[in-house]
């Protein structure tokens, strides 16, 4: 076959046609994902938090039992002394939050990124959240543990604290780290997803949380592309329990760990106040931008080029007269 014939025989490339037909890689209806997450079992207790220290936690769990990790670690900044400049009430936030010196940072990361590859599913993923300033400690441990960092997120939020002699930081760092880089799970669910996700903090004045608490959105964003209904998400640093929330909500099993036994109130609270599958929505049922863009986009060509073909036959039918 000649090059000319190849060319001949290629698709004819169609603008916005890909985007038009895009369908997730996988989906699952409201009653399958139920389906899925009722028909799961496991060897060990799931959809409960251990108020432990995470390093001793995790090695007494099995080889390969969780399908994504997702991790909040703390970010060694004191931030319960920061309150005021995030417009926060001390009597809202809840005592006991451990923070991490700056000074064994690095040695307090590699640890617990340690004891991640032996508990993740071949296929699993990492999704772990960073500030800037302690980034390249994270970085390291995951190359140290053998963990492959597929995608550096960078999630833009509404605010950042004012600043004088440098810009305001308003991001945080999510990476996407894998155990097996040519079997991990990813399900594409949007037709053009960008790696810089612009979601807003929502604020919770008057409610008792966490010194720091992520938006249920970030989260369940994670575990969307990150696993399938019924898998098992693993967090280290529970917090307010939002990974537990955005879990159960979205009909995924759940485990993890928190220190802060102060919080359990807390995060038993938020979890009592979702109900199983609420937060779900089947993925091809969803808006996608650059999927409705196409059939904007499309329809309009689609409509011109009728009006041209009408326009055509009009004209045959013009001189046949």
């Amino acid at each position: 076959m000649t090059s000319s014939e190849k060319s001949r025989n290629r698709r004819k490339y169609i603008p916005n046609k890909a985007a038009l037909d895009f369908e997730p890689t996988m989906d699952w209806t409201k009653l399958e994902a139920k389906n899925e997450y009722l028909q799961k079992n496991f060897e060990f207790k799931v959809d409960l938090i251990s108020y432990d220290d995470c390093i001793e936690g995790m090695k007494a769990l099995p080889d390969e039992s969780v399908n994504m990790v997702l991790a909040d670690p703390p970010f060694g900044i004191e931030f319960h002394k920061m309150e005021t400049m995030y417009n926060r009430k001390s009597e809202n936030v809840v005592e006991g939050y451990q923070e991490v010196k700056i000074e064994n940072y690095d040695q307090f990361t590699f640890e617990w990124i340690k004891e991640i590859p032996r508990i993740m599913k071949e296929d699993a993923g990492a999704w772990i959240f960073s500030g800037w300033t302690n980034l390249k400690d994270i970085l390291f441990a995951l190359e140290m543990n053998n963990l492959s960092v597929v995608n550096h997120i960078i999630w833009k939020y509404q605010f950042g604290v004012f600043t004088k002699r440098k810009f305001v930081s308003s991001h945080y760092h999510i990476l996407f780290a894998v155990k097996n880089k040519k079997k991990y799970f990813f399900n594409k669910i949007e037709h053009y997803p960008e790696d810089v996700w612009i979601i807003n903090r929502k604020y919770m004045p008057g409610i008792k949380k966490n010194a720091t608490k992520l938006p249920t959105n970030v989260v369940l964003r994670c575990i969307d592309f990150g696993s399938r209904p019924g898998d098992l998400i693993f967090d280290p640093f529970m917090g307010n329990g939002t990974t537990a929330t955005a879990s159960k909500g979205s009909f995924r099993h759940f485990m993890g760990f928190e220190m802060n036994k102060d919080l359990k109130e807390i995060i038993e609270w938020n979890l009592n106040k979702v109900e199983l599958g609420e937060l779900y929505l089947p993925y091809s049922e969803r808006f996608d931008s650059s999927v409705e863009k196409a059939k904007v986009k499309f329809n309009k060509k689609q409509k011109s080029q009728e009006k041209k073909e009408n326009n055509e036959k009009k004209s045959e039918l013009m001189d046949f007269i």
